[in-house]
C-alpha cells in the first residue's frame, strides 16, 4: 500500500496543459471585459505609483543636494502622500472589480458544473460517489476563485517590475544585469517544483473528496449505522479519510515549504551584493547618493513578484489543479447520447425492445437479445426473483441507463432519436424506495408540474379513498415531509410518490414497487391510486405485490434476462411452471384464501 493508496483519480479525469487550461479560463472571463478593462487601468495606475515612489524619494534626496530644508520635506511628503493616497484608490477599485468579476465566474462555472453532474445517466452515479462530485462542485470552484484573485495580485507586481526595469538600467545598467541575472535562476526553482506541486496539490484534493464522500455517505446511513451500533465504525470510517487528508496536505506543506526560505536566501545574497557594489559606485561618484537608494529599494521591488511567483506556487496550482478538476466533470462524456432531437408533442404509449443486449458493467449481460411489444395503454407485470432483469427494462425505457446493442422503440421511433427531456415529460416513474425533497406534500406532490392548482391537486388526492389519507397528515397537503420524506410512513410516502405522477398524467408508467409491508387500509389506498394511473397509461409494473400482478393485462416471468413464461394470472397458474412456483414463494401468503386458511387452521388447532 502506497502513500497515496485510495486517492486514485476518477476515470473521466483527464490532464490539462496549462495552456488548455489557460484557454478555458479565458473563455469563462469573456463577458467580464469592462470589468477586466477597468482591472488593467488600475493595475497599472499601481504599478505606475508603486514604481514613482522609490523614485520620487531619490529626486528629492538629489535635489535637496544633502541640506534638507523645511518647506522641502513637506513638499516630498506631500508627494508620497498623494503618491499612497492613489495607490490606496487604485489597489481598493482593483480589489473590487476582481471580486465582482470572480464571483461571476464562480458561480458560472459552479452552475456548468452542475449541470454537467445533473445531466448524466444514473451509470455515471453508480461508478462515481456523489460526494466526490460535490466537493469538485464546491470546494474546487473556491480554489479557482482564489487563483484568479492571486494572479489578479502577480500580474500588478509584474508590470510595476516591467516599469522599474528601465528605471534600474538608466541609473546602473551593469549592476542592472547582475540583478537581472537572478530572475532565471528564480524561474528555474519556480518550475523545478512545478510538476511535484501539481501532482501533490490533485492528491490533496483526491484527500479532501474522500472526506466529503465519507461524511455524506455517514450521514445519510446514519439511521442505519445506530441501529447496528456502529457509531464507532463510521467515526473510525471518518477518521481513516481525515488522517489520509491530513497526511497528504502535510507533505504537500512540507514539500512547498522550502520555496520561500530558498528565496529569500537568494534574495538576501542579491541586496548584499548591491549594498556594497552600489556603495563603492555612490563612493566614486558614479551615481549619486539618491540613486542609489533607489536601485537598493527597487531591486527588491523588482524580485518580489518573482519571489512570489515561486513561494505561492502551491496557491498557484491549487488553483490549476482545481480548474482542472471541474473542467474533467463538465468534459465527461455521458454514456446515454441522443442521435437526434425529434420532438415528442404526444405519445400512444407502445414500446417495443428488439434484439436489445444490456449490461451495467462490461462482461456481465443483464439482457441479452431482448425482444418485447407492449401494446399502447396495456399494463404489464414483470415478476422473476433478484437479479432477472426486471428493473433494467423500467430503466432503459426511462432512459436512464444506455443499451450497448438493439433498438428499443417508442411509438416506431428509435428511443435515441427523441428530444430527452420532452421524452421525460410523458413518463411517469416510481421507484421501490419512493424518495420525497424536504418541504411540504404539496409542493413534492407539484414536482414536475409546479403551474398546477391547488384545488386540482386537492380533486385528484380525494378519489383515493376520499381523501382520508389527506386528513390523517397534521397540516393536510401543507404538512412538512422532512428529508428524504422521514416525517411520513413508508406508505404515505408511496402514496405522495402516486400522487406525484397523476398530477403529471403520463402516457408510459413505470413502478417498481415497494416490498415494504405496510397496513390493509394503506395497501387498499394505493391501489385505488394504481387504478387510477393504469386506466390512461401504458404501465410497467415490476410487481411486488399479488393485487398488482392480478391487475396486470399480462403478466411477463423473467430469468437471467429472459422472457419464459407470459399470461394472465390464472393461466399461469395452471401451467404450473415458474410462475407457480414463485406465486407459491411469494404471492401466496399475500391471497385473502390464504388468509382464511391459515384462520381456520389456527381456530381448528386451538
Amino acid at each position: 500500500m502506497g502513500f497515496f493508496a485510495g486517492l486514485n483519480t476518477e476515470k473521466y479525469d483527464r490532464q490539462y496543459s496549462d495552456r488548455e487550461l489557460v484557454g478555458r479560463i479565458v473563455e469563462y472571463f469573456h463577458s467580464q471585459r469592462k470589468r477586466i478593462l477597468g482591472i488593467v487601468v488600475m493595475v497599472l495606475m499601481m504599478s505606475l505609483t508603486g514604481a514613482a515612489l522609490p523614485w520620487v524619494v531619490s529626486r528629492g534626496l538629489d535635489m535637496l543636494g544633502g541640506q534638507p530644508t523645511e518647506w522641502g520635506m513637506i513638499a516630498i511628503g506631500l508627494v508620497v502622500l498623494g503618491i499612497g493616497l492613489i495607490n490606496w484608490f487604485a489597489n481598493w477599485a482593483r480589489q473590487k472589480l476582481t471580486a465582482r468579476a470572480v464571483g461571476d465566474v464562480v458561480v458560472n462555472l459552479r452552475t456548468a458544473a452542475f449541470q454537467a453532474a445533473a445531466n448524466h445517466d444514473l451509470s455515471f452515479y453508480d461508478n462515481y460517489s456523489s460526494g466526490r462530485i460535490l466537493s469538485r462542485i464546491t470546494n474546487d470552484t473556491q480554489d479557482f476563485g482564489q487563483l484568479i484573485v492571486l494572479v489578479t495580485d502577480l500580474v500588478s507586481q509584474f508590470v510595476e517590475s516591467g516599469i522599474l526595469a528601465v528605471v534600474l538600467v538608466n541609473i546602473e545598467w551593469k549592476l542592472s544585469l547582475f540583478l537581472f541575472a537572478l530572475m532565471p535562476i528564480s524561474f528555474l526553482l519556480a518550475l523545478a517544483f512545478r510538476g511535484l506541486a501539481r501532482n501533490i496539490t490533485r492528491k490533496g484534493f483526491q484527500a479532501m473528496a474522500n472526506v466529503n464522500a465519507t461524511i455524506k455517505e455517514t450521514v445519510s446511513g446514519i439511521a442505519v449505522a445506530k441501529n447496528f451500533r456502529q457509531e464507532q465504525g463510521i467515526y473510525q470510517d471518518f477518521d481513516d479519510a481525515n488522517q489520509t487528508s491530513y497526511r497528504v496536505n502535510v507533505r504537500r506543506g512540507l514539500v512547498l515549504s522550502i520555496v520561500w526560505p530558498t528565496l529569500n536566501a537568494l534574495s538576501g545574497i542579491a541586496t548584499g551584493v548591491m549594498v556594497y557594489f552600489g556603495g563603492l559606485s555612490a563612493a566614486q561618484g558614479a551615481v549619486t547618493v539618491g540613486a542609489w537608494y533607489l536601485f537598493v529599494q527597487s531591486q527588491d521591488r523588482f524580485l518580489y513578484p518573482v519571489m512570489n511567483l515561486a513561494a505561492f506556487w502551491t496557491q498557484v496550482q491549487n488553483g490549476l489543479s482545481a480548474s482542472e478538476r471541474i473542467f474533467a466533470l463538465i468534459d465527461a462524456k455521458p454514456a446515454v447520447v441522443q442521435t437526434d432531437q425529434l420532438p415528442v408533442k404526444e405519445l400512444r404509449g407502445e414500446v417495443k425492445f428488439e434484439h436489445v443486449d444490456f449490461s451495467y458493467k462490461d462482461g456481465t449481460p443483464v439482457l441479452e437479445d431482448f425482444n418485447l411489444c407492449i401494446r399502447p395503454g396495456e399494463n404489464i407485470a414483470l415478476v422473476g426473483h433478484t437479479g432477472a432483469g426486471k428493473s433494467s427494462i423500467g430503466r432503459l425505457i426511462a432512459r436512464f441507463y444506455e443499451f450497448q446493442h438493439g433498438k428499443l422503440l417508442i411509438d416506431g421511433k428509435d428511443i435515441r432519436t427523441l428530444d430527452l427531456k420532452a421524452y421525460r415529460q410523458h413518463l411517469g416513474v416510481v421507484s421501490q424506495t419512493p424518495f420525497l425533497f424536504s418541504g411540504t406534500v404539496l409542493e413534492n406532490i407539484c414536482y414536475a408540474i409546479p403551474e398546477i392548482s391547488r384545488s386540482e391537486v386537492e380533486s385528484i388526492a380525494r378519489q383515493i379513498g376520499n381523501g382520508e389519507w389527506i386528513d390523517t397528515l397534521p397540516n393536510g397537503l401543507d404538512s412538512e415531509v422532512g428529508e428524504r420524506g422521514a416525517q411520513l410512513s413508508m406508505g404515505q410516502r408511496q402514496l405522495v410518490s402516486l400522487m406525484r405522477v397523476l398530477v403529471q398524467r403520463p402516457k408510459i408508467f413505470i413502478l417498481d414497487e415497494a416490498t415494504a409491508s405496510i397496513d390493509p387500509f394503506t395497501e387498499w389506498q394505493i391501489q385505488q391510486a394504481l387504478k387510477l394511473i393504469l386506466s390512461k397509461t401504458t404501465s410497467i409494473l415490476i410487481a411486488h405485490r399479488l393485487s398488482t400482478v392480478r391487475s396486470a393485462d399480462r403478466i411477463l416471468v423473467m430469468e437471467n434476462g429472459k422472457v419464459i413464461e407470459e399470461g394472465n394470472h390464472e393461466g399461469l397458474l395452471v401451467q404450473g411452471g415458474h410462475y407457480a412456483t414463485l406465486y407459491n414463494t411469494y404471492f401466496r401468503h399475500q391471497s385473502l384464501a390464504y388468509v382464511e386458511q391459515s384462520r381456520r387452521m389456527a381456530t381448528d388447532s386451538n
